[in-house]
Parts: C-alpha cells; sequence; structure tokens
C-alpha cells in the first residue's frame, strides 16, 4: 500500500534510474537485460536442438557445485560459483547423454534422474550451509529463486562479460551453429567439425544456465531459455528472426522483472521474468500472424466459408448445364434442401455471392451473372480435370475420382490447371462423359 501513497509513484520509480544513487537499479537492470538477451539467443538454438529439458536438469544440477564452492573456501564469489555450478552442470549433461547409451534408459528419463538427484544433493547441501556456515548471509538461498536486488558490481560484471561472451561466440559461429542444428550430415560432408561444434553449443547452454542462476534462479533459469525462443518461434520460420525476437522477449523481462524486484522488496526477480516471458509465450501462441490459435481459426474459417461459396456456385453450374438454360432462377429452400444449410448461414453465403457480383437477387431468388458463371466454370474445370487425371495417370476406377475432386478442386492453382491441360493434351470430356469448359465453351455461353 505503501507505493499507492501516491498518483504518480510509478513515475517517481522510474526517475530514480536517472539519478545519482540509481546508479545501482541501473546496473542491476543492464545484467538483467544481458541475461534475458543472451538466453534468448542460446536458447533459440536449444529449443531447436530439442535440448530445452537438457538446460533444466543442468541448472538443477549446478545446485550442489555453488554449495560446495562455499564450503570450500567460504567466499560468496560469483566467478567461483559459476565455475561451481559449470562443473556439476556439465557432469549433469554428460551423465544424461551417457545413460541411454549403456543402459536401456530413455533419454526423458536419464534427464528426470539427474535433475531430481542433482537437486535433492544441493538442497540437502544448502540445509547443511544454513545451519552451519551461515548461508542466509552468504545469500545461498537466493540461487533457488533468484535475487537480482542483491546483485553488488562485481557480480554484474562477471555476469556481463559472460553474456558478451555467449552473445560474441553464437554470432562468430552462427552459420556453423545454424548448418548443424538443420543438418548435421550436410555439416559433415563439408568437413565441419560435428562434435567439437556441438559441444561447444552445448558449453553455450551450461554457461547461460549457470549466469542466470544468480538473477533467476535453479527452479526457473531453463523457463529463461525456453520461454522467449518458443514466443519468438511463433512469429517467424527463419533463425536470424526468431534469435532477435528472442532475445527482445528476454530483454524486455529482464526490465521488468529487475523493475519489479527493485520496488517491491519481497519479489524476487525470477519469477517475475518468467511470468513476463510466459505472458508474451501465450500471447504469441494466440496472435502470431502464421502460427497463432487465433489467425489459424480465422484461416480456417475463411476457408470453410470460402468452399460452400464456390460450392453454391458449382451447384448452380450444374443446374444450368443439366437444363441447357443460363439464367436458371434459385430460391433459398433449393439451397437450404440442396446443402442441408440453415437458413440464416446460406443468406450470409448469397449475401456475400451477390456483394461479389457472383448472384444477383432476381424476382425473390438468385440468379448466376457472367462473373458467377466464370468462377463456377472455373471451378468445375479444375474438378474434371482432376478427375481425367486420376482414371488416366494413376489408373483409379471412375466411379472412385469424384471425392478426390471434389477436395482438390478447391485447392488446385492457375499454374497447376494449365499443367494438367498440358499433360492431358487438353481432354474436352471428363471420365463420366460431362463437357470440360474451356476458354471457346465460355464464350459460346455468354452469347447466348
Amino acid at each position: 500500500m505503501e507505493l499507492l501513497t501516491s498518483n504518480w509513484w510509478l513515475f517517481d520509480e522510474i526517475g530514480k534510474y536517472f539519478l545519482p544513487e540509481g546508479s545501482t537499479r541501473r546496473w542491476v537492470m543492464f545484467g538483467a537485460i544481458l541475461l534475458g538477451i543472451s538466453s534468448g539467443v542460446i536458447g533459440s538454438f536449444a529449443l531447436l536442438r530439442k535440448q530445452s529439458l537438457l538446460s533444466d536438469a543442468m541448472a538443477h544440477a549446478a545446485l550442489p557445485g555453488i554449495c560446495l564452492i562455499y564450503m570450500l573456501t567460504g567466499v560468496k564469489d560469483p566467478l567461483l560459483f559459476l565455475v561451481g555450478a559449470s562443473i556439476t552442470g556439465l557432469l549433469g549433461a554428460i551423465i544424461v547423454s551417457e545413460i541411454p547409451r549403456h543402459t536401456r534408459i530413455k533419454s526423458d528419463t536419464a534427464i528426470g534422474l539427474v535433475l531430481s538427484v542433482f537437486f535433492a544433493f544441493g538442497i540437502v547441501l544448502l540445509t547443511v550451509i544454513q545451519k552451519n556456515f551461515g548461508g542466509n548471509q552468504a545469500g545461498l538461498d537466493a540461487f533457488l529463486f533468484g535475487k537480482a536486488a542483491l546483485l553488488v558490481r562485481y557480480d554484474l560484471y562477471v555476469i556481463g562479460t559472460m553474456c558478451l561472451l555467449l552473445i560474441g561466440i553464437t554470432l562468430l559461429f552462427y552459420k556453423e551453429f545454424k548448418l548443424l542444428t538443420f543438418d548435421r550430415g550436410f555439416a559433415i560432408t563439408l568437413g565441419l567439425p560435428a562434435k567439437k561444434l556441438e559441444l561447444c553449443m552445448t558449453l553455450l547452454i551450461v554457461l547461460a544456465v549457470m549466469v542466470g542462476l544468480q538473477a533467476v534462479g535453479v527452479v526457473l533459469m531453463v523457463a529463461m531459455l525456453i520461454f522467449p525462443a518458443a514466443a519468438a518461434r511463433q512469429w517467424t520460420d527463419q533463425l536470424g528472426r526468431m534469435i532477435i525476437i528472442a532475445a527482445f522477449v528476454g530483454g524486455f523481462a529482464g526490465v521488468v522483472g529487475s523493475f519489479c524486484s527493485a520496488i517491491m522488496s519481497k519479489v524476487p526477480t525470477g519469477p517475475v521474468m518468467v511470468v513476463v516471458c510466459s505472458t508474451m509465450l501465450i500471447f504469441s501462441m494466440f496472435f502470431a500472424p502464421n502460427r497463432g490459435l487465433i489467425p489459424k481459426w480465422l484461416r480456417l474459417r475463411n476457408n470453410r466459408q470460402r468452399i460452400r461459396r464456390e460450392n453454391i456456385l458449382k451447384s448452380c453450374y450444374k443446374t444450368c448445364e443439366e437444363r441447357e438454360n443460363w439464367k436458371v432462377i434459385f430460391t433459398l429452400k433449393d439451397f437450404t434442401t440442396y446443402f442441408r444449410f440453415s437458413n440464416y448461414a446460406t443468406r450470409q453465403l448469397l449475401h456475400y455471392l451477390v456483394k461479389k457480383q457472383r448472384l444477383v437477387s432476381f424476382n425473390g431468388g438468385w440468379q448466376l451473372t457472367p462473373q458467377g458463371l466464370d468462377k463456377a466454370e472455373q471451378i468445375i474445370r479444375k474438378h474434371r480435370l482432376w478427375e481425367v487425371y486420376l482414371t488416366e495417370k494413376m489408373d483409379i476406377a471412375s466411379d472412385h475420382v469424384h471425392r478426390d475432386a471434389e477436395d482438390i478442386e478447391h485447392a488446385l492453382d492457375d499454374k497447376t490447371v494449365q499443367q494438367l491441360e498440358e499433360e492431358l493434351q487438353s481432354p474436352t470430356q471428363d471420365p463420366h462423359g460431362k463437357s470440360i469448359p474451356n476458354v471457346d465453351f465460355s464464350r459460346e455461353r455468354k452469347t447466348t
């Protein structure tokens, strides 16, 4: 409630970052931003290489290394902690990779074993330290959930240096990492040292995890590798863009996490950063243009409506063809009976076709316009050409091709139709003896 004593408290807190006494806040935020960016960059490769769960095992395996280093030295040195965490984290990664090779245990089970055993051992050591070595004063409990506000300038120097090193190495070997991620076999044929590069990528993941432990925590560090990359993956299929978006998501989470940790003393940095990343991931899963659930649903709905409209035009064309009269007037009952649509849905479809000048209202019914006849003719042409292709080229019986043609007629483009005509030598009839519309027929029909 203290934060609400002034309507301008938020601006006051932001303003402190620009004052001389806000230097600590600036350093903490800078470190969190670098951590988020490096996590997004490295996490992109970890996600694409399906090593996300491995990073979770590394994070939990780091806790014993931190505790052992403190028990041996009695010093809270982030560089020493980084060394100890990296050793046990790398050891955990090696064990995870070796267990499936020498036993019948699968990799996911091996990850669970390493994660639980190392983390349990770390909790035991942490309890011993808190009772006998003054662990709370040493701040080791901050490694569980992270606490950026406890970071001093030396800590940030170490974190910043390691983050810049991670980003620099990734940029330096970007082409090699990209090739190895998507086509390992081709990378080997080009003479690239695949095993060494894979070891380098694993080490980068280990370092990325270890660097973020003090700010984000053992429990949630894996989320900083997965969530920004997963969110970025929803927006693009290009690795370069994915890395940039993931870095932005991670950096933004660092800004929000460090700010909330600074103004609310009991709020740890790690959970806030993870909440921000998860929120952006959920937003991306729903609203990303290509992979988002809502755009997918809209595309599916629009495609379904398009197919229904095309089927209406096609049915009108067939009726006109059978009656040899291109001026047939159709009633609402004709459509609802044939397609079994509701009156409301049918009227919506007909309204759209009238709006697009495919149909015209006439004497309480609807009639095909010249534009509607052209569109219907294109659909019929695709349908019957595909039936000819299936019977002549695929040797399928004529009574088995109609349903396939019903589906494919809505997906064929003009280029494919032209290729079909060339390969089939411009057939004039389908397997059922019905004529295939062509340009000459279209001109003749328009004059009648």
